[in-house]
């Protein structure tokens, strides 16, 4: 009754989330689907449940739905995250609890509680996170202090919870972004982002879906941190 695999996927309303939640559809996964504002999906096999992921009990509560309606969490996608580029000491308090909240608490408490279904059911599993190169390879054009300081972190645990799992056969790998068109983005500021990178053009949505699916296939592929940034972390 429950052997069809399961993708809790984070960020899923728009841009990149959407996006993964129709490749990993397509994969045959079912897939519990989470935003702040997410409608209810006309799919049986898409589970919306709204919600704001940097808040405390979200994360457990999207797990425990997941586990209710479908029985089981194969792979959690961290996809949701904040990004505010600002010169380190114009940050607010505000911006701090929005970005940690959302890119820290939310990563931990939706890993926390999947990593325990996981290990409850002895399957294995995947963990997959939304990273940037910028942690890498920062640029003084864009600071973003905040986005280093949470996601540099989200990088470290990637490794760590690849080496702490692997014995249970739980994989853990992140995607490193460079600059994506999504919606987020003001159309007047593309050609000037695209001029970033050194392949001269903007990532695509699906060229983010394909590196995670990539991982999710690549059964001997864990603690890697796959940059998918049309060489940002290369050089300039």
């Amino acid at each position: 009754m429950h052997a069809q695999p399961v993708a809790v996927i984070s960020g899923a309303s728009q841009g990149i989330g959407a996006g993964l939640v129709t490749g990993y559809r397509k994969l045959g996964y079912a897939v519990v689907a989470n935003s702040r504002n997410i409608s209810p999906s006309a799919d049986p096999l898409v589970f919306a449940i709204p919600g704001d992921i940097g808040q405390p009990g979200v994360g457990q509560r999207v797990v425990d739905a997941a586990l209710e309606r479908f029985g089981r969490v194969d792979t959690v996608v961290n996809n949701a995250g904040i990004f505010i580029a600002k010169p380190f000491i114009e940050y607010t308090d505000a911006d701090y609890d929005a970005v940690t909240g959302v890119n820290l608490r939310g990563f931990f408490e939706l890993s926390r509680a999947a990593v325990s279904a996981m290990l409850a059911r002895g399957e294995g599993g995947h963990l997959v996170t939304i990273s940037t190169s910028l942690v890498d390879h920062p640029n003084s054009a864009v600071p973003s202090a905040l986005a280093s300081l949470t996601k540099g972190g989200l990088n470290a645990a990637t490794r760590a919870l690849a080496v702490e799992y692997a014995g249970s056969g739980i994989r853990s790998n992140a995607v490193a972004l460079g600059i994506i068109r999504t919606p987020m983005h003001d159309p007047a500021s593309l050609g000037a982002l695209a001029a970033m990178h050194p392949l001269g053009r903007l990532g695509e949505v699906d060229e983010v879906v394909d590196a995670v699916l990539y991982l999710e296939g690549a059964h001997f592929v864990t603690g890697e941190i796959l940059h998918v940034d049309g060489g940002q972390s290369a050089g300039h």
